[in-house]
């Protein structure tokens, strides 16, 4: 399409229109017919013009959007191929420092050398968070605060001295109630963990070094933070310590210290108010649920149920079933259930997890040394929304 000339096409049209109209004006006379149909096919030809202007000047612009996604697609898989670049130097600049090839300036830049170490580089110690968060699922539910310092958390507690509504008379003062405010306080619990390697292991060529110390490091944490926030732990001696699941009130107690019953299980379901039972979840050791897997209704079927679409594969009353080895098995006074929303759990990490390699220190066990730091806090946040059954004490 010639823009150019079809807008002086349209302009020489419209000058023509205006020299008929004036000269009749000026004449003061009629439009011939002749002048008419002029007039007509101008109108027409005019309106064309304009038609076939606009939709180039749409095409125009959807080029230019085209344009510009393309752009955008561009840079962001740009972007995707530098990150996947920096990962693998990264993995390769780990595993050479790991197996003591010497780096060369490339590769050394992504790796900052300690006193007698080095940090893993970000890409392979952000690794390691995410699958401490896949298979950890009671972390992955918790509500997560990533913040410095001590954290506040205020709630409102309206059980005591709370709001209440009551019938008055005319010219009698009403009386005034309010819940009461109170707060939660997480603070920071430093951690660590090690890892030690065989240096044979490393220097066998067909092993990848990396994988398995991202695999054996987020197995140790995982278990360290589950285990912390289903039982707590408080160091002898000391005032505080990360509670977890410990403190929790809202609890039903079994009528025997190693079996549980169907109504029992019922109880512990009901204690969740129905608002909060959208996203409930069990969790018990595995020897639990092999002792629930008989238990049935007063209808005679079972509460707990094969499903495969649930995580771990069965349900109970419809909410699926999360097992772990950190939770008692049944015994006296033990916590043997819990269930619930575990957005009540509040989880607080005060440092991003540093990852270091040690080299020499444990040079003369002929192995390497892999240590991981974290420090983090949990408590419960809304207790109304997590139940426990415990064992009878005896």
């Amino acid at each position: 399409m010639n823009y150019k000339g079809l807008v002086e096409k349209k302009n020489d049209l419209i000058t023509r229109a205006e020299a008929i109209l004036n000269d009749a004006e000026t004449n003061k006379r009629e439009l011939t017919d002749d002048e008419a149909q002029e007039l007509a096919e101008i109108r027409d030809d005019v309106r064309k013009i304009k038609e076939a202007l606009k939709i180039h000047d749409e095409l125009k612009e959807e080029k230019k959007e085209l344009k510009e996604e393309a752009a955008e697609d561009a840079a962001e898989a740009q972007a995707m191929k530098e990150a996947a670049c920096k990962e693998e130097a990264d993995r390769r600049a780990f595993e050479a420092y790991v197996r003591g090839v010497v780096l060369n300036e490339r590769d050394a830049v992504n790796m900052t050398k300690a006193a007698n170490g080095a940090v893993i580089p970000t890409t392979i110690a952000n690794k390691i968070i995410a699958m401490v968060y896949n298979i950890c699922p009671i972390l992955e539910k918790s509500t997560k605060y990533n913040v410095k310092g001590k954290l506040v958390i205020p709630y409102y507690d309206e059980d005591t001295n709370a709001i209440t509504v009551n019938y008055a008379s005319e010219f009698e003062e009403l009386t005034s109630n309010v819940g009461a405010m109170d707060k939660i306080e997480l603070d920071g619990f430093l951690a660590g963990t090690l890892t030690l390697i065989s240096r044979s292991l490393i220097n066998n060529a067909q092993f990848n070094i990396v994988d398995f110390i991202v695999e054996r490091m987020a197995y140790a944490i995982k278990r360290f933070i589950e285990d912390q926030l289903l039982n707590g732990y408080v160091p002898s001696g000391a005032s505080a310590g990360v509670t977890g699941l410990s403190t929790l009130t809202n609890s039903i107690t079994a009528a025997a210290t190693t079996a549980i019953t169907a109504d029992e299980v019922v109880r512990l379901h009901d204690a969740i108010k129905d608002d909060f039972q959208g996203n409930a979840i069990w969790i018990m050791s595995p020897a639990t649920r092999t002792a629930l897997r008989t238990l049935k209704s007063n209808t005679g079927y079972y509460l707990l149920n094969d499903d495969i679409s649930t995580p771990f594969g069965t349900s109970l009353l419809g909410k699926p079933v999360y097992v772990s080895d950190n939770m008692p098995d049944m015994g006296a006074g033990k916590t043997a259930i819990y269930y619930g929303d575990m957005r009540g759990l509040a989880t607080k990490f005060s440092e991003e997890m540093s990852i270091e390699v040690l080299r020499e220190k444990y040079a003369t066990q002929h192995a390497v040394g892999v240590v991981g730091w974290l420090e983090f806090d949990a408590k419960v946040e809304d207790a109304q929304k997590i139940a426990k059954l415990v064992m009878a004490a005896n």
